[in-house]
């Protein structure tokens, strides 16, 4: 398996001639925002996001609250399973990487020394995504489009194939949907749990958005909860 990125003649290789080309004609401090960009930022931006949601599931509260937030929490560890998952396909294709097959590449991140299939970034930020789509559509549709600029940045820097890039977002995507029956049936009676917790409920639902006794929403506010998002933005974990 280890020829699968020896020809200089397919469209994978093309491709990556293509887009990495871009990198040799944008000026140097682009190439660095790039690489900062495609190594760490987009990464941090996908746990900001699904920071971000989790605060806009407690403030609002409600029934879905739980179930959001299980698929919150889910996120990272479908992201975590999948690069396991990774460890061994990675050693079963042996894919060099591609500054090591092809000359002429910009490579902007040196000491990568490890196989090149699949892409551990793109598989993590495409699992983010897509737990995070399980809790609400709109930030996981933004979820979505930050995992395919981070393939694409990969590509870019000269550290992976297209193919890899592809085989991350699916490997990603796998894990996530597969696995989230199996993981919300667990992750959501745990976070029924800690809503009714005096202590911890404020990790589920904001105080203004629960009972007096911490029991999740407000009598009299179920409503007014159900219509506080639009229907784009409801919780789908539920």
């Amino acid at each position: 398996m280890a020829g699968l990125a020896e020809s200089g003649s397919n469209p994978d290789v093309d491709l990556l001639y293509d887009i990495n080309g871009l990198a040799k004609d944008a000026p140097p401090w682009f190439d660095r925002i790039m690489e900062y960009v495609g190594e760490y930022g987009l990464l941090l931006a996908m746990v900001l996001l699904v920071m971000w949601c989790w605060w806009g599931v407690r403030r609002r509260g409600g029934e879905d609250a739980a179930p959001s937030v299980a698929a919150l929490v889910w996120a990272p560890l479908a992201a975590a399973v999948a690069v396991l998952v990774n460890v061994p396909i990675r050693g079963f294709v042996e894919r060099p990487r591609p500054f090591n097959d092809h000359q002429g590449l910009e490579v902007l991140v040196t000491g990568k020394t490890d196989y090149s299939f699949v892409s551990d970034h793109a598989t993590i930020t495409m699992a983010l995504a897509v737990g995070l789509f399980l809790a609400n559509r709109k930030y996981g549709v933004i979820g979505i489009g930050i995992a395919l600029l981070e393939g694409f940045c990969r590509v870019y820097m000269g550290v992976h194939y297209p193919t890899d890039v592809v085989g991350g977002l699916a490997l990603g995507t796998a894990v996530a949907l597969l696995l989230s029956p199996v993981a919300m049936a667990l992750l959501t009676p745990v976070m029924r749990a800690i809503e009714r917790s005096p202590r911890l409920g404020w990790l589920i639902a904001a105080k203004d958005a629960r009972d007096p006794a911490g029991r999740g929403a407000r009598p009299g506010d179920r409503s007014e909860m159900s219509g506080a998002a639009p229907a784009g933005e409801r919780d789908l974990a539920a």
